[in-house]
């Protein structure tokens, strides 16, 4: 909880005191992401649409590294509103010392993300939200859909 608290005191002072970027489209953007694992995200674009996304999520005395394809499109005629969908993978350990059964397991599989970004005008805050369907292989086999919310500094 404290190393969430000082990230996100971080990123917030980063925000207030940073110049801004009016640019609807963007290359490259970093923030946090709050789901099932929540942490540390950056996005690269490496072309009009399509993008690659990496999350850090920490959860159950662990870790787990997140790399995402996505595919972004204008939704609903909306400036600065896109739909974006895609897939990628996951690899991380957690740990649970209550039940010795998950106690350093290694986490290991395939994720699917779909979702919606929203570029605040005038500003460099993007906001997202999505759906993260994951089949894990790990441990498993077994599927869970964990919903997410993004919050992101663009940089020009």
């Amino acid at each position: 909880m404290k190393k969430s608290t000082i990230l996100l005191f971080f990123l917030t002072s980063f925000l207030l005191f940073s110049k801004r970027s009016k640019a609807q489209d963007y290359q490259v953007a970093a923030g946090l992401k709050f789901a099932y694992e929540y942490g540390p995200s950056g996005k690269y674009f490496i072309d009009k649409t399509d993008a690659i996304e990496a999350v850090i999520g920490l959860r159950n005395h662990g870790a787990v590294f997140t790399g995402l394809w996505e595919r972004h499109l204008p939704l609903f005629e909306v400036d600065k509103l896109k739909l974006y969908y895609g897939f990628g993978a996951h690899i991380g350990a957690v740990g649970d010392n209550t039940n010795p059964k998950f106690n350093h397991t290694l986490l290991l599989g395939a994720d699917g993300v779909v979702g919606a970004e929203y570029i605040i005008p005038d500003s460099p805050i993007g906001i997202s939200l999505d759906l993260n369907p994951r089949l894990e292989f790990g441990h498993g086999p077994y599927f869970d859909l964990s919903p997410g919310i993004g919050l992101k500094y663009i940089f020009k």
